[in-house]
């Protein structure tokens, strides 16, 4: 399991750093694991984009909390996994966009109701159906305690790393903050 250390880094760099780990949720005796394959950063209340840029909300305090925790929010129906990741006195989280399934795939697609695996984890929205993640994780930290964490991946494997301004934004800063596998079949578009 990745340490907390890892997400007290500037949010772009652990955006970037989680491509090609593991997400892990578990479900009774079942474990769900997808490969990171997409994600993008988010600051605070200078980033447009972001749920932090009107400032501190109920909805949004997570994004100041501490590195590591868990922030769900909803969007069109779907609700959006985050991890908090930010230097201190900073504001960040990371949003996982996309997974490619590893383990647990039978449950996953019964979760979803769908029998197309390219088309099972391949967006933030669909993720969080298949992997059953909702807002009550939100606050919390990832581990093992909580049902959902994040490991390094086993194998080392070489994969070029993407980038692009971030996906369904109206206003985006200047810099690409949304990283993925390049060629992965699992990316959202």
């Amino acid at each position: 399991m990745l340490a907390r250390e890892f997400f007290e880094r500037k949010t772009d760099l652990v955006a970037r750093d989680l491509l090609g780990k593991i997400l892990v949720r578990k479900i009774s005796d079942t474990l769900l694991k997808g490969k990171i394959v997409e994600t993008e950063a988010y600051f605070g209340e200078n980033d447009p984009a972001s749920r932090a840029y009107e400032g501190m909300k109920n909805y949004n305090k997570e994004m100041w909390g501490d590195p590591g925790k868990i922030f769900v929010y909803n969007v069109h129906k779907y609700w959006m996994f985050n991890v908090v990741a930010h230097l201190k006195n900073e504001v960040g989280a990371v949003l996982i966009r996309a997974v490619q399934p590893i383990d647990g795939i039978e449950v996953m697609m019964r979760n979803r109701r769908v029998n197309d695996i390219k088309d099972l984890t391949n967006g933030p929205g669909k993720l969080t159906e298949a992997f059953r993640i909702d807002k009550s994780f939100n606050g919390k930290f990832l581990g093992i305690n909580t049902g959902i964490w994040i490991e390094d991946c086993d194998e080392r494997e070489f994969f070029n790393i993407g980038k692009s301004f971030r996906i369904g934004v109206k206003k985006d800063l200047r810099k690409k903050l949304r990283f993925y596998i390049s060629g992965n079949e699992f990316v959202s578009r």
